[in-house]
């Protein structure tokens, strides 16, 4: 059975938009392409504001003489592209991989291996596309270095008038037309290594770690084992469907690839993106910028298994406070308003005002993935020295000044908003922005009190008495004030009360919610939509209908690769990182009824027919790791005895108690526990009040 793991194919995409993506969440490159990105390097003013075009001198083809077989793979355990190229005389192997470690880097590797003994000497061409210069920064040559070539230079316009224009260094070894197998070697190795930083102090110590890699032998198996360790720290597989699996194995991938090592301690993550690093340039992938996607799409399912990536999310937000204040000022109101398209500073860089004015709910999506990763974590340092309390608080302030009081119904009311449903402007009383904005107005009350830091006693007050809107005689929530049964929905909206917000409600309304939307939802809208309406239905024990919504995302999937499109026609941004998410999930959060919540870890698991086994390894709570096994009638969960825990904190012992009849079950590290399939949840073996899922 081929390994699910390895993307190959004997042919390349037609459209160049679907080769895969090649990035270690600092540098982003597509293979071949002759253009690549860095994090945090952007080029041009507010709106205009796109990721920098940075030329990559890896964009190089090998040739053979003679008539070749080529054959290309993308091996997901190594992170490591390779084309393959097989003749009568030659099999030569060129590799090319973002190192997963050393983020600085990039490396192409060319093996040639002789096929019959010959005297000839066998050569290939190396075709590059490569030219040092870009539409966005001004390069011009430096001294070589070490046998490296060096350019360097900065941006040209800052983000805003007051900012700087970031300097980028590139040195690299010199790649020559031709590679030569002498006639006394059967086979030879050559290694080419690229370095990308802010500096020349910078680049010049990541080149000169390169060199040291090559030169022991250490360069390759360093890639291979950061990423074996990724995929030892977590891994979700399913049986039953190769498709699923495979496209799972991508979504996790392609997510992990937009982040940075979890050994980075360098603070300089500048968020992701739809469509991450190798995209964003003008005109493409939303011009690099960060939305929504990054905190309610992406950010859920890596923060379930990697608390240190998680961390990363929110110390990018952290760092652009100081824009997201100078937007609540812009507009007229105290606090933090989060711009709802970011780049390094945090300051609104949408090309279109309307959407930075109106589609405020991005503030309460930022403070729900803070929310999570405390509840998931415990990790009280994120909120005190981490700096994370000044954005809880922001928002909290942002929303009380935000809120209009209406004395008819006795209710907080925001008005001229836009929903996530994008159809729609200018609309009173969005139930998704009023419901996220309630939970961020608790979740600010509650921090405030686990910090002992005094509560504005508005807070309370507004979460309590903002309205919600609600149809009592249809029972469904209206996606807005005037919404009428019917009109056409953009995307996944009103359904995500149900999850990730969690608002309380019956299973009738859960299901009307669903039923309302689901017909009138576009088609053609983003991928991540589906997800959403398929967990509703897992909820509801519905696992055909979710099945059949899940497969919808299939056509979403370009190619050998398992590139994502935002749209099931291929349009829109490509490998659309926030569609992967939503997937994810769907599966992670879906078929497992996790839900984070806060004193525990609700669950109530349902399998589709075709999925006999469901595996996810590497569920991070409270400083414990799980491995869980899901099958049609039972649950396996087993505690792993090493811990790794966020922030230094001392790992809880942990237990499942099971819902209906109260049976409480350890979990000791190391031993495994099988109960039979039912809601329930973990939490600390001290607990004695439990929360359930609906």
């Amino acid at each position: 059975m081929p390994d699910p793991y390895i993307f190959s194919t004997d042919t390349l995409p037609s459209d160049l938009r679907f080769l895969p993506p090649l990035a270690n969440g600092l540098l982003g490159w597509r293979v071949y392409n002759n253009i690549m990105h860095m994090g945090g390097v952007y080029n041009g003013a507010g709106g205009l504001c796109h990721r920098a075009d940075i030329p990559c001198p890896l964009a190089v083809k090998v040739e053979t003489e003679e008539a070749a077989r080529h054959s290309y793979s993308l091996n997901t355990h190594t992170g490591i592209f390779t084309h393959t190229l097989s003749s009568a005389s030659v099999t030569v192997s060129q590799s090319l991989y973002s190192h997963r470690y050393h983020s600085n880097l990039m490396v192409m590797e060319i093996l040639m291996v002789r096929q019959v003994t010959s005297e000839e000497p066998i050569t290939v061409n190396l075709v590059s596309s490569f030219k040092p210069q870009s539409i966005d920064i001004v390069f011009e040559s430096g001294p070589d270095y070490k046998g490296g070539r060096h350019i360097h230079g900065q941006t040209t316009t800052a983000e805003f008038p007051e900012g700087s224009c970031p300097a980028v260094h590139l040195i690299w070894t010199l790649i020559p037309s031709t590679l030569t197998l002498l006639p006394e070697q059967s086979k030879a190795r050559w290694g080419f290594i690229l370095v990308v930083a802010n500096s020349l102090g910078d680049a010049e110590a990541n080149f000169d770690k390169g060199l040291n890699l090559m030169m022991t032998g250490n360069l390759r198996p360093s890639q291979e084992h950061a990423w074996k360790e990724l995929w030892l720290q977590s891994k979700v597989e399913v049986t039953g469907s190769d498709s699923l699996c495979k496209a799972l194995i991508g979504c996790m991938f392609y997510l992990l690839s937009a982040f940075p090592s979890i050994h980075d301690t360098s603070s300089s993550f500048g968020g992701i993106s739809p469509g991450g690093l190798s995209n964003g340039g003008v005109g493409q992938d939303y011009w690099g910028h960060v939305f929504w996607d990054q905190d309610i799409w992406m950010y859920p399912a890596i923060a379930l298994f990697y608390p240190k990536l998680a961390r990363a999310v929110l110390e990018y937000r952290v760092r652009t406070v100081d824009g997201a204040k100078h937007n609540a000022q812009k507009q007229g109101y105290k606090g933090l308003k989060f711009p709802w398209e970011s780049a390094v500073s945090g300051r609104e860089v949408c090309p279109e005002d309307i959407y930075g004015q109106q589609e405020i709910h991005i503030n309460g999506d930022v403070t729900l993935a803070f929310q999570h990763y405390l509840y998931l974590t415990e990790d009280v340092s994120m909120f005190s020295e981490g700096q994370g309390s000044q954005v809880i608080w922001g928002v909290a302030d942002y929303w009380v000044s935000r809120v209009a009081w209406n004395p008819e119904d006795q209710q907080y009311h925001l008005l001229g908003v836009m929903p996530p449903d994008e159809y729609y402007y200018n609309v009173n009383n969005s139930v998704y922005t009023n419901t996220v904005a309630k939970f961020s107005l608790q979740f600010a009350v509650e921090l405030a009190d686990l910090l002992k830091h005094p509560a504005p006693k508005e807070w309370q007050a507004v979460a309590e008495h903002i309205k919600i809107p609600f149809d009592q005689e249809s029972q469904y929530h209206p996606e807005y004030d005037g919404y009428t049964v019917g009109q056409p929905v953009k995307q996944a909206d009103t359904v995500m009360l149900g999850y990730p917000l969690g608002l309380p409600m019956s299973p009738e309304i859960r299901r009307n919610d669903l039923e309302m939307y689901e017909p009138v939802t576009d088609p053609q809208g983003p991928a991540m939509t589906w997800g959403m309406f398929a967990i509703g239905w897992l909820e509801l024990g519905e696992a055909g209908k979710a099945q059949h919504l899940l497969e919808k995302c299939f056509k979403n999937i370009q190619g050998p690769f398992q590139v994502w499109s935002e749209s099931s026609d291929g349009s829109g941004a490509v490998n659309f990182l926030t569609g992967m998410g939503g997937f994810l999930q769907a599966v992670v959060f879906g078929y497992t009824g996790i839900r984070v919540q806060k004193d525990c870890l609700a669950f109530s698991p349902l399998l589709p027919n075709d999925i006999s086994e469901l595996c996810i390894r590497g569920v991070n709570y409270l400083g414990r790791q799980m491995d869980w096994l899901l099958r049609k009638n039972e649950v396996c969960i087993i505690v792993r005895e090493e811990a790794g825990s966020a922030g230094n904190a001392k790992p809880h012992d942990l237990q499942v108690v099971l819902k209906a009849s109260g049976t409480r079950i350890p979990l000791t590290p190391g031993m495994p526990v099988t109960f039979p399939r039912e809601p329930g949840c973990i939490c600390k073996v001290a607990v004695s009040s439990f929360c359930w899922p609906l």
